[in-house]
């Protein structure tokens, strides 16, 4: 089937709009206002996958949202802070790389979820709780690694995951519901398209983004490519090694990598142009890019490994 081929080459459709936005970035540079009715698209089609026992089912067992949301905080900052100290990065690479690590979880971690078929509700849990959180946390590790105050207004981060994330979210949830009664067919029918949309989605929204930074992209260093691949890898990797190490069921120990190792980049950027300027904006918009691409990757892989029982889609932990 067409969707189910183009959902299991994500990782291809990722970098063709990597090369795309490199080549022609005057063509998608004006795009730049799509990607939040792109993201809006991707998590409607991500709640028609959920019902609400997705959610009941996590309120009943909430230790892999904290677990995540835990290493999240703690891995992802002193990872920043320790690679920017042994590969010498200039102190405002530095700070780019830090505000990233401090971030909370981006909807790129929910999008490689649902096409690694793991465990979505946890996954958008986690992401919510730690964006919620982001206004103590993110100034919190900046003060204790930089030295520095910056301001991350909690009105702004809420109704950013409430516009992005959960009202479209809850629409597909409530529209999953509608469809199972009056229509099944249909609902089934949309279900088998949108991972193949969900792909397509955020291989536009890539383009769009090194299309915006394609003139910064030019000037990285390799001591920060560097950094930022390792940083992602560190997280994935603790993510996915410490959730697997205690035991949870192979979708939640996808959810707990992703959430982990993927971080909202673009919230990064805009404090470090607010705070510390272009400089530190840099390691951001790279983050953006090489973490969709390593998600994809990992996605794809995954996504063609069964998980050991068809149960673990139901269950958060053994």
């Amino acid at each position: 089937m067409l969707s189910e081929r183009i959902a299991n080459t994500f990782l291809v459709w990722v970098l063709l709009g990597a090369v795309i936005g490199l080549l022609v970035p005057a063509w998608l540079q004006p795009l730049s206002g799509w990607i939040p009715p792109l993201l809006g698209l991707v998590m409607l089609g991500m709640g028609m996958t959920l019902k609400l026992a997705d959610f009941s089912r996590i309120v009943r067992r909430p230790g892999p949202i904290f677990l995540a949301a835990a290493l999240q905080w703690t891995v992802m900052p002193l990872a920043a802070w320790l690679l920017a100290m042994l590969l010498n990065l200039p102190p405002l690479l530095a700070a780019g790389l830090i505000l990233v690590g401090a971030a909370p979880g981006g909807t790129a971690s929910n999008v490689v979820t649902l096409l690694a078929r793991g465990d979505v509700a946890l996954s958008v849990s986690i992401t919510a709780l730690t964006t919620v959180a982001a206004p103590l946390i993110m100034p919190l590790w900046i003060l204790l690694l930089l030295g520095e105050t910056i301001d991350v207004r909690f009105g702004t981060l809420v109704g950013q995951i409430a516009l992005i994330v959960l009202l479209p979210v809850l629409t597909g949830l409530i529209l999953r519901h509608c469809l199972d009664r009056l229509a099944p067919s249909v609902g089934l029918g949309l279900l088998r398209v949108f991972p193949a949309l969900s792909a397509l989605a955020v291989a536009l929204i890539v383009a769009i983004i090194v299309a915006a930074n394609s003139g910064q992209l030019v000037q990285l260093s390799l001591p920060l490519v560097s950094a930022v691949i390792l940083h992602n890898g560190i997280g994935l990797l603790a993510g996915f090694l410490i959730a697997g190490r205690l035991g949870l069921a192979p979708a939640v120990t996808r959810s707990c990598g992703f959430e982990v190792g993927m971080q909202n980049s673009g919230l990064a950027v805009t404090l470090a142009m607010a705070h510390f300027g272009p400089g530190a904006a840099l390691a951001g918009v790279l983050f953006s890019v090489w973490h969709n691409i390593s998600g994809a990757a990992l996605a794809g892989w995954l996504r063609r490994r069964p998980l050991e029982s068809s149960a673990d889609h139901h269950h958060v932990s053994r």
